[in-house]
């Protein structure tokens, strides 16, 4: 088994004092000071993220957006310039291998961001899309070096897939004071267009001291916030740079235990919990991130037929104290107080929600089971709690 890797950012993480886990196959920091404390900081000023880990891909040439419509399960294409898409990778019988967000660059220049710990897995579907697509298409084994998302021009109508990963370092600012915090970092330049006129689900073009520099308004917490990517020699000084702009505003480093708890608030699915290869779209609530009407794509025969009637769908679940359901954990009818009774769902995320006070969760359920309003229980360690049906998300941010 591999080595776990460490992002460009590992000696700051170090001299702040992180905790680190194994996450996707990366050392992340797990947490800084408290779990809590970073989770707060994100609802109530802004947090740091280091998401170096996650994978990059650049889909570039002509049919490069016809490509993307066959490969993933949305239709990208028609996308505008400077806009971003959410998206899944199928697989042929309609599981979700991954899902991923596309940003247009240009009509022949697309960026997609996946997952860390399924990066493998996305580039050999692409490889392997790549070879049935009704358009020319190849995937690039060795990347081109120092490729700018910005200004690359592919010179050819074949739809080019590269894994340039290694070459770039993302962190993320989330909170309501995000803006400001970018706004304020000192390097950050010509910043196209202004963060005051970029929308959500969009991206600028930007330069920090001298190199390119991305900046999406995306985020995986519930609140405003920024993606940047930048070139992995320049990740520490951005690093600096934004904890140095932000400190006045309340800005702190943040690690993937307030990460967790802050997407599980805001309803957002987590790979190999809410969403698998044995899961389908709509079974995730996710039936309309599918263009179906394409001519074409990988997962539409698979699709076609739907989930059986009695696939098990997500639901959100809200209880009262302070015993939250955990991931694994069995639901029940509430009227089966039997020890013997049958689960009717399992619990995918839980925990003791900061921001409501109560414990929230994620869970896949019988349909029978899944309208809101409906009483289960939660078996937590032998005792049956009382768990109420809601609709996602727990958490919406004031606009």
């Amino acid at each position: 088994m591999p080595d776990p890797r460490f992002t460009p950012l590992r000696d700051r993480h170090e001299a702040l004092g992180a905790s680190f886990t194994d996450f996707g196959g990366w050392m992340m920091p797990v947490r800084y000071t408290s779990d809590l404390a970073e989770h707060r900081a994100v609802r109530e000023a802004a947090g740091l993220f280091d998401i170096s880990h996650m994978a990059e891909f650049l889909v570039t040439g002509t049919h490069a957006g016809a490509f993307l419509d066959y490969a993933l399960a949305g239709r990208l294409s028609t996308m505008n310039d400077g806009r971003a898409k959410y998206s899944l990778v199928l697989a042929d019988d309609g599981g979700i291998v991954d899902d991923v967000i596309v940003y247009r660059i240009a009509s022949d220049r697309y960026l997609v961001i996946a997952n860390a710990g399924n990066r493998d897995a996305v580039a050999t579907a692409f490889a392997e899309r790549a070879r049935r697509a009704p358009v020319a298409a190849a995937f690039v084994a060795e990347p081109s070096r120092g490729v700018s998302y910005f200004g690359y021009i592919a010179g050819s109508d074949q739809a080019k897939i590269e894994d340039v990963s290694d070459q770039s370092a993302l962190i993320a600012v989330q909170g309501a004071a995000a803006r400001g915090i970018v706004e304020a970092t000192d390097g950050v330049a010509d910043v196209s267009p202004p963060l005051a006129e970029l929308g959500y689900y969009a991206w600028a073009q930007a330069s920090f001291r001298g190199v390119p520099l991305f900046i999406a308004r995306t985020g995986y917490t519930g609140e405003d916030g920024f993606e940047l990517l930048v070139p992995s020699a320049a990740a520490g000084d951005l690093w600096d740079a934004v904890l140095e702009a932000g400190a006045p505003l309340g800005l702190v480093p943040a690690g993937l235990a307030a990460r967790d708890t802050l997407r599980l608030e805001a309803g957002m699915p987590l790979y190999g919990h809410e969403l698998s290869r044995d899961i389908v779209p709509a079974q995730a609530g996710l039936g309309r991130v599918v263009a179906a009407d394409k001519d074409d794509f990988v997962g539409a025969e698979g699709l076609a037929a739907g989930p059986a009637p009695d696939s098990p769908v997500l639901v959100g679940l809200v209880s009262d104290g302070k015993r939250a359901g955990r991931a694994g954990y069995a639901v029940y009818d509430e009227a089966s107080a039997s020890a013997t009774a049958e689960p009717v769902g399992e619990i995918t995320s839980g925990a003791l929600s900061p921001t409501l006070g109560h414990p929230i969760a994620m869970a896949y359920v019988a349909p029978s089971s899944s309208a809101p309003g409906t009483i289960l229980s939660i078996d937590v360690r032998g005792t049956r709690i009382p768990a109420t049906v809601t609709a996602l998300p727990f958490y919406r941010r004031k606009k």
